[in-house]
């Protein structure tokens, strides 16, 4: 089981720092501006993808029948009808979201990524089955590989094109690669089938999965669009790099605690008492994780700005601790997500994320009046704040989850979200002494949080033990 964490972190972690090195490159080789153009291909992707994701990758995993052949070719089968669907969206909407940007020549590069949606649908599922048995080592190939392949690209491509085209055509063979390298991976042989009772099932499990990833395309694309229609190309550039800084990290945690949670989970979901102590341990590493990340940007976030990306993004300095604040909001519901999920109670994080889009109308409103980045940050804030307690409450409500014991951890990790908020204030005042002081309150509040995990202690000595012995 270590060893399977070990893995699934590892490889998402390098999937994420290959594809950030990739935004960085990207950033540094061209124009602000043309990273800003860059940033609303990710947009578009996103639209499409987020609009028609049924969490089929889940379903195969979660279902008691996820091993049965007639279920994974019907499941694949459903995939790549949805994928197409996208592909076809993606490219009727071209032209209309090119004049929204005001950006009406670039029209054609939505059009060409119109292709990779269907690249994505012959995906092999036999990637994601294996989670299953505990395998992990195909799925994190398949989503490494091809990143490193799209780094690799940049070079190349921005001494052809040298400039936006270069983002353009390394999603392109990203895509492609990811489809090629899952079938070398897979056990069984490739087959596609409609059925309509698996399309049924598929619709049932995932049908609050696609209204969340609508909700999920508002909140990560919404302020984005935002951004780029009412204060310009050169503020998304700087906003799309902070959000990619600071959430990057977070979807790694997220896609790692899902990918190894999940399965365990789903196998003690009628065990009560088993069940409650695994989802104790999945919130609680969402709380460590997510004020990990704060504190990281708190100290660094500042030079290592100025180190990767140089001067042309100095305005993006004073938005880096309250984007973490950000993140971490969002990654303290990841715990919240994952145990809903192995209950098949999707529409929890539907419920949580409705929340946060709400706040998309009076930020929208603030930037047409003319107010700053700064303040589309805050209202973000508290959508992500109120979202995560409504996805407490519905853990307790809908699956009876006892919540006594997240209380302590809940509240220091709180602490130092607005701690280090503060941070933005100088409460210490200024100098090395403040600096010292600031940082020793926050670390010794980690402690205290890390401490009140006793969930999380007792899964670790007991997964250090299982190494030691087996």
């Amino acid at each position: 089981m270590f060893k399977s964490a070990i893995l699934i972190l590892s490889g998402n972690a390098s999937t994420s720092i290959l594809l950030f090195a990739r935004n960085l490159l990207v950033a540094r080789l061209v124009s602000v501006e043309d990273y800003g153009i860059a940033a609303t291909f990710a947009i578009s992707m996103a639209i499409v993808e987020m609009m028609s994701t049924l969490g089929l990758q889940s379903l195969i995993v979660q279902d008691r029948e996820g091993d049965d052949p007639a279920l994974q070719a019907g499941l694949q089968g459903f995939h790549l009808l949805r994928s197409v669907f996208s592909g076809a969206v993606l490219f009727g909407i071209s032209q209309p979201l090119a004049n929204l940007l005001g950006i009406p020549n670039v029209a054609w590069a939505y059009q060409v990524l119109a292709v990779v949606p269907v690249l994505r649908g012959f995906i092999h599922f036999d990637i994601y089955r294996m989670h299953r048995s505990m395998v992990f080592l195909p799925s994190v190939l398949s989503t490494s590989g091809p990143a490193l392949v799209a780094v690799l690209t940049i070079w190349p491509l921005y001494r052809l094109f040298g400039d936006y085209r270069v983002m353009l055509y390394s999603v392109l063979v990203q895509g492609f690669t990811l489809m090629i390298v899952s079938h070398l991976l897979a056990r069984r042989s490739y087959r596609l089938a409609l059925d309509g009772t698996v399309v049924r099932r598929a619709l049932l499990f995932g049908w609050p999965l696609l209204i969340n990833n609508i909700l999920l395309l508002a909140i990560f694309q919404g302020e984005k669009l935002i951004v780029g229609s009412e204060l310009g190309l050169e503020p998304l550039a700087i906003f799309a790099m902070g959000m990619t800084l600071t959430l990057t990290p977070t979807l790694l945690f997220s896609k790692s605690l899902q990918s190894f949670m999940l399965p365990q989970l789903s196998a003690v979901k009628d065990d009560e008492k088993q069940f409650r102590y695994l989802a104790n341990v999945a919130l609680e590493a969402s709380l460590f994780f997510s004020v990990i990340l704060v504190l990281g940007f708190v100290f660094l976030g500042a030079p290592v700005v100025n180190f990767l990306l140089g001067s042309k993004y100095d305005a993006l300095v004073p938005f880096l601790t309250w984007l973490a604040i950000l993140q971490a909001l969002r990654g303290f519901k990841t715990g919240s997500s994952v145990v809903a999920v192995s209950q098949a109670k999707t529409e929890n994080a539907m419920v949580s994320n409705a929340i946060r889009v709400v706040m998309l109308f009076p930020a929208w409103y603030m930037a047409t009046l003319g107010y700053s980045l700064m303040a589309i940050v805050w209202l973000a804030i508290i959508g992500e704040f109120l979202g995560y307690v409504a996805s407490l409450v519905l853990l307790k409500y809908r699956i009876g989850l006892r919540m006594r014991k997240s209380v302590l951890p809940i509240l220091c990790a709180f602490a130092i979200l607005v701690l280090a908020a503060t941070t933005t204030f100088q409460p210490f005042g200024s100098g090395l002494m403040a600096e010292l002081l600031t940082a020793g309150a926050l670390i010794t509040l980690l402690l205290v949080c890390f401490l009140t995990m006793k969930d999380l202690h007792r899964y670790g000595r007991e997964q250090f033990l299982q190494k030691v012995t087996g």
